[in-house]
């Protein structure tokens, strides 16, 4: 009885212990060049990923994933998995990436795809379900891109959600849920929320101008007039500029060679500017009019924006100018929790020693520097030491010769 009553206890925990549809940490050496399959697509120049932690890392193996490793390059690459439907249930997309090159311009997000995709053929315009992560390209550009595709198009959301633009690790997770909602979260914090309707242009307006509305001819939108009682003064017509009184002709000014002399102009203090008769509040003011609005009868609600029937792969598809991104823990899943423990045990374990071991190395580096800097200091004192004395030594040498060449006469 007592071993019934603790399985029935252990089941709850079994049955539903979270299973993602994919996960990847490249923590199996160069097994994971198995899984991946790089796209072969003609007319582009691609780069080549290879395992790495980076130059600095917390934990040497655990950190490891793949890394562009050439410059200018595009990189295509991606991993299939089992079929499934996020229909009624969330869909989690998360990933760590670090630009450890201190990147320039480039991308650093990831695509899913549905069963459809030709993975030696992937290219730029290849059709994708999600893309999700950050792109910096200069001071300009330092967003998250979370771009679906709706009906065929590509819909870019209407906020701007800054990413992270330093040397370290960051996780990037995408929740879509089946209420169509959305959140993006960075380094297991909330960045951006909201309605996947309001945030970006799935559906057309609800609600559109009437076209058969029109403002009455007669409406008066003006808050303030001109004083029709108001009128200018007869002093005020004055000349912006005037001559100088003070200026006087000179002396050796010459009316035949130089022609009639004229004093230059200066600013007028009498000028007024132009005259305007002061405002009043307008007697006949209704206010702004404002079209009113009808239903759109284009408009069509659509309860499962959320929806993608079938999502098969996960890509790497981008364009760097200066490599060296690591790509790591590459997450799909239906379980938000999970995904936040995940990133917690990932980058959330070796974060810390991450960062110590980077400023370890600057402290090095900058130790290096001065030495470096300390030791060109000395030889340029060094060399303009042995410049003076060799300028001595020839001055003392010509001194001495001047006695002979007087014995000599």
């Amino acid at each position: 009885m007592m071993y019934l009553l603790s399985a029935l206890l252990i089941l709850p925990l079994v049955c539903c212990k979270t299973n993602p549809y994919f996960k990847e940490q490249f923590n199996d050496g160069e097994q994971w060049e198995e899984r991946w399959i790089q796209s072969e697509h003609k007319g582009k120049e691609w780069g080549k990923f290879v395992l790495s932690a980076g130059k600095f890392y917390g934990d040497g193996e655990l950190n490891k994933g793949i890394q562009t490793s050439q410059d200018a390059r595009f990189y295509g690459i991606s991993s299939k998995f089992n079929a499934f439907s996020n229909e009624d249930k969330p869909l989690v997309l998360q990933f760590s990436v670090k630009h450890e090159q201190n990147i320039d311009c480039g991308g650093g997000y990831i695509k899913l795809f549905d069963c459809s995709l030709d993975q030696k053929d992937l290219h730029g315009e290849t059709p994708y379900l999600i893309m999700f992560g950050p792109d910096i390209c200069g001071p300009g550009t330092k967003k998250v891109h979370v771009i679906f595709n709706y009906k065929g198009k590509n819909l870019l959301i209407n906020k701007d959600i800054r990413c992270k633009d330093d040397v370290y690790t960051h996780v990037y997770t995408l929740i879509v849920r089946p209420d169509n909602t959305y959140e993006v979260k960075i380094d297991n914090e909330k960045v951006e929320s909201g309605e996947l309707e309001n945030d970006w242009n799935f559906l057309p307006p609800k609600k559109i101008k009437d076209p058969e509305a029109k403002k009455p001819e007669d409406w008066d939108d003006r808050a303030k007039i001109d004083d029709p009682d108001d009128t200018k003064p007869e002093d005020w017509d004055q000349p912006e500029y005037t001559p100088d009184p003070d200026a006087t002709k000179p002396e050796d000014w010459d009316d035949e060679m130089d022609g009639e002399w004229e004093p230059p102009m200066i600013n007028n203090p009498a000028y007024k500017g132009e005259w305007k008769p002061r405002q009043i509040d307008n007697p006949n003011y209704k206010g702004q009019w404002i079209h009113p609005e009808i239903d759109n009868p284009e408009y069509t609600s659509d309860s499962k924006l959320y929806r993608y029937t079938e999502i098969c792969a996960v890509g790497i598809d981008l364009w760097q100018v200066k490599s060296g991104s690591i790509f790591d823990d590459v997450l799909v899943t239906d379980d938000p929790e999970y995904a936040k423990t995940f990133a917690e045990e990932t980058w959330g374990a070796t974060k810390e020693a991450e960062k110590k071991m980077k400023d370890s190395q600057d402290e090095e580096e900058r130790k290096k520097a001065e030495e470096e800097a300390k030791q060109t200091k000395e030889k340029e004192e060094d060399e303009e030491e042995e410049d003076e004395n060799e300028e001595e030594g020839e001055e003392t040498s010509e001194t001495t010769e001047e006695p002979h060449e007087h014995e000599e006469l």
